[in-house]
């Protein structure tokens, strides 16, 4: 085993059963801002001619001598814990909840987060309020939960329109209606950007009884604060911007509460959904320049979205940092620092003007997920699963030189409009 933290003195507890950011902060105080936390986030004490951020532990078993607390040991089997993920959740908890003691449970994908926290708080006879409108694996999953004897309900995004369903409609015998355990909030949606207002609907779920999580994967924790705004579990897929390299697939749930936090824990040491620790070195990694990144491919995004505001073939546009977007005032007041994400969504006249528009591009992949350095687009409907014309183009902007990418993208819109014009180009006609 190489690697192993020796944190700053802030935790409470043990390791297997659950960490929690207390105590001092690792940059002194709880008023740096976002940059400073990004860079430092997760550290452990400085230690003469060690490296700033150790190695990877790799690690299936740790020594446990005769006398051993296996109980409450830091580390004891590989599939409890990591000195590598401890690190990370560390890291995560200072950026996801920089005011508030927090504990982070990491994941080998956001999928193993998002199954973790629904499979581990609802069970038969329950009642979840998912929204119709957000990543596409939501609705095989909530599927799946109906055939555990739970119900599903589900409403879009916008306009709050999930509030309704936390109360559930009256018994097909007559009897009152099930009020929903948990309410599930994608905000922004991917792929279609509408946003809810989190703390109403958290105030609302919480006034019912309910368990509130947010999926924050478009927005991290540098652009909105769901436990801020009154949600019991903040998701994210880290695989997308948090990461943003596109080479590292991870998931994780941040809590306030430890007990919420170690029923997701033990749901993740049952299921076996624990993420490598190279993939968790590399996200700690890639954190450093985390605000970086964001504030980067937030302003590029915003930039083609508004180069993409009077251009006749664009139908359906839509950025939470366009002025004139549906969603811009609600997201402004509940999104921090001008950080509205990196995609960009629209709609071109058809299928075949979509893939036309695609092929042309000369600095974008045409790839799925969103939030890397390398900017992508595809279009969403080939997929099949999400509610989208056929011209539907997600676009994830990435690090490139903001004048660049949107040369290359209005290019490629007149090329796709004008299919012998790019012809011409290519033999150089």
């Amino acid at each position: 085993m190489t690697g192993e933290h020796k944190p700053h003195d802030r935790t409470t507890g043990d390791r297997t059963t659950g960490e929690r950011v207390t105590g001092e902060h690792p940059t002194g105080d709880r008023t740096t801002r976002d940059g400073t936390r990004a860079v430092r986030a997760g550290l452990p004490e400085p230690e003469a001619y060690a490296p700033a951020l150790p190695g990877p532990a790799f690690a299936a078993h740790y020594h446990l001598p005769d006398g051993a607390d296996l109980l409450q040991g830091p580390y004891t089997y590989g599939r409890d814990a990591n000195p590598t993920w401890t690190g990370l959740e560390r890291a995560i908890s200072e950026l996801e909840s920089p005011d508030a003691d927090a504990e982070t449970v990491v994941f080998a994908s956001g999928m193993g987060a998002i199954s973790a926290v629904l499979l581990s708080q609802l069970g038969q006879g329950d009642a979840a309020v998912l929204p119709s409108d957000g990543y596409q694996l939501l609705a095989p999953l909530g599927e799946r939960l109906r055939g555990y004897g739970i119900e599903v309900r589900t409403a879009p995004t916008g306009g709050d329109a999930q509030l309704p369903l936390l109360d559930g409609a009256p018994a097909a015998d007559g009897g009152e209606p099930r009020p929903a355990k948990l309410l599930w909030i994608e905000s922004p949606a991917n792929p279609g950007l509408d946003v809810c207002d989190i703390r109403r609907l958290a105030e609302a779920a919480h006034a019912r009884g309910a368990l509130v999580a947010v999926d924050n994967t478009l927005a991290t924790p540098l652009g909105q604060r769901p436990l801020d705004l009154g949600a019991d579990f903040s998701v994210a897929s880290g695989t997308k911007a948090l990461t943003g390299h596109g080479d590292v697939l991870l998931g994780y749930v941040t809590c306030r509460d430890p007990r919420l936090a170690a029923s997701v824990r033990a749901w993740r040491k049952m299921a076996g959904g624990i993420p490598g620790p190279m993939e968790a070195w590399l996200a700690h990694r890639s954190l450093a320049t985390l605000q970086l990144r964001v504030d980067r491919q937030a302003a590029t995004a915003l930039a083609l979205a508004e180069a993409l505001r009077d251009r006749p073939e664009v139908t359906g546009l839509r950025h939470p940092g366009l002025p004139t977007d549906p969603a811009h005032r609600l997201a402004a007041a509940q999104m921090r620092g001008g950080r509205f994400g990196c995609v960009v969504s629209f709609v071109l006249p058809d299928q075949e003007h979509a893939e036309r528009f695609l092929a042309a591009l000369r600095l974008v992949d045409d790839a799925t997920s969103f939030g890397g350095v390398r900017s992508t687009a595809e279009r969403r409907g080939r997929w099949g699963g999400d509610a989208v014309p056929d011209g539907f183009i997600r676009f994830s902007v990435g690090a490139e030189d903001p004048q660049d990418l949107v040369a290359d993208v209005l290019r490629a819109l007149d090329e796709a409009r004008d299919p012998a014009r790019g012809a011409r180009g290519a033999t150089g006609g």
